[in-house]
This record gives structure tokens, C-alpha cells and sequence, in this order.
């Protein structure tokens, strides 16, 4: 099989001030720009910040996200409330630890001020599934 990488791509109505607040809440890096559109990075993984078109519409104007974008992390708590401080909404669930075939999993979430919805969690399911 041909070899694949894995991108998503995030309507955002401002990728500027998208792409600092992703900077600062997350710690991603910025690897270009196109003005309305961004490339940024965080953990190897590139993500895209678009405007709204017909065909992908932001958070906001759905009213709500249609993915759910997971992040793994041996910081669980700090990493929430490193986006917390920087303006995310918090969970419903609120951080916690949870019980799951591998054993405890901490995990949490936020929203991102774009309508983004963002699970943290310790990096236990990746052991598990033999993911470096």
C-alpha cells in the first residue's frame, strides 16, 4: 500500500488570529502562509486553517462541529488549562480519568474559540495499539 499521511483541515473565519491562538493554546508552529489559508503543525501532524466555503462550513455557522479532534499528550491537565487560560470553553465532562481496555485513561476536552471540539489524553491508547 502506498505510503499515507493524514491532514485535517479546520474552517476558520480569521486564520490569523486562528493560527496565534493555536500558537499560544497549543504550541503549534506555523509552517506557512497564505494569507486566508495556514499550515501549522503540532506533533508531526500538519493541520490547515481555511475560510468557510459552501462545501466545509465553520463550527459557528453549523452551530455545531463535526469532528472531534483528539490530541495525546503526557500532560493531560496542563495542556487544558494551557487552552483554558488562552479562551477555550471547557468540557461537559471536564477532565477525569476513565476506564478503558488498556486501563485508566485521563483524558479531557475543550472547545476552541473557532467551534472546534478538542479531546486531550494521556498517550495509553497508543501503547496500546502499538503507536509511537
Amino acid at each position: 500500500m502506498a505510503d499515507l499521511k493524514l491532514s485535517l483541515m479546520l474552517a476558520v473565519t480569521d486564520a490569523e488570529e486562528a493560527s496565534t491562538w493555536y500558537q499560544a493554546a497549543l504550541g503549534a508552529s506555523e509552517k506557512w502562509s497564505l494569507g486566508s489559508v495556514r499550515g501549522l503543525e503540532i506533533g508531526g501532524t500538519l493541520f490547515l486553517l481555511h475560510p468557510p466555503t459552501e462545501e466545509m462550513a465553520s463550527p459557528h455557522d453549523l452551530g455545531t462541529t463535526t469532528v472531534r479532534i483528539e490530541l495525546f499528550t503526557d500532560d493531560t491537565d496542563g495542556v487544558v488549562a494551557r487552552a483554558m487560560s488562552a479562551g477555550a470553553e471547557g468540557s461537559i465532562d471536564g477532565i477525569r480519568n476513565h476506564e478503558t481496555p488498556w486501563g485508566v485513561r485521563r483524558s479531557g476536552g475543550f472547545k476552541d474559540p473557532f467551534g472546534h471540539s478538542w479531546l486531550v489524553g494521556d498517550l495509553a491508547p497508543l501503547a496500546w495499539q502499538g503507536v509511537d
